[in-house]
């Protein structure tokens, strides 16, 4: 019986994820950067103590732009360690990063997967230069207008100690 509901959760999950999909925009076409913070997940805690926002829009940053699948391990760990360094918080940090895992992939057709700032179905199609140069544009633009709230760094030495293996 477990298996069916872990199977049924499955397929509900798959559901919910498909209808966040963003159809009908080109994948050769990159977008204005946007970020919704931490997407399905709070930005911050219920008591406002401890908040990881600047975390979530540093990812987006790193996930609206894509390319190839190990830059996306390298943001997820970057994640990780930004959400242990500015919370304290080293099981939260894991939780955080094993969603982002599961639910970030290029091939999940939702608003928040790797590479969001182009049409689904690039994948982890790396960048050209000119895609770079796009890329480079499109942020100073969202930078100049908005600007980028910033994440305190922890050296690796520090967020690797606080990770239980």
């Amino acid at each position: 019986m477990s298996a069916l509901i872990r199977l049924l959760s499955l397929l509900a999950a798959t559901l919910l994820l498909a209808a966040c999909a963003t159809p009908g925009h080109s994948p050769t076409t990159l977008r204005p950067f946007t970020t919704d913070g931490c997407s399905l997940f709070p930005d911050r805690s219920a008591d406002g103590k401890k908040d990881w926002h600047c975390c979530c829009v540093q990812h987006d940053r790193r996930y609206w732009r894509g390319g190839p699948a190990s830059l996306r391990l390298q943001a997820d760990e970057e994640l990780r360690a930004c959400v242990a360094n500015t919370t304290g918080d080293a099981g939260l940090a894991r939780v955080m990063y094993a969603g982002v895992r599961v639910g970030g992939s290029a091939h999940w057709p939702t608003s928040f997967r790797w590479g969001y700032g182009w049409g689904y179905g690039r994948g982890y199609a790396p960048l050209t230069e000119a895609e770079q140069r796009e890329a480079d544009r499109l942020e100073g633009e969202y930078a100049a207008s908005t600007g980028f709230d910033s994440c305190p760094r922890a050296p690796a030495s520090a967020v690797a100690a606080s990770m239980p293996r």
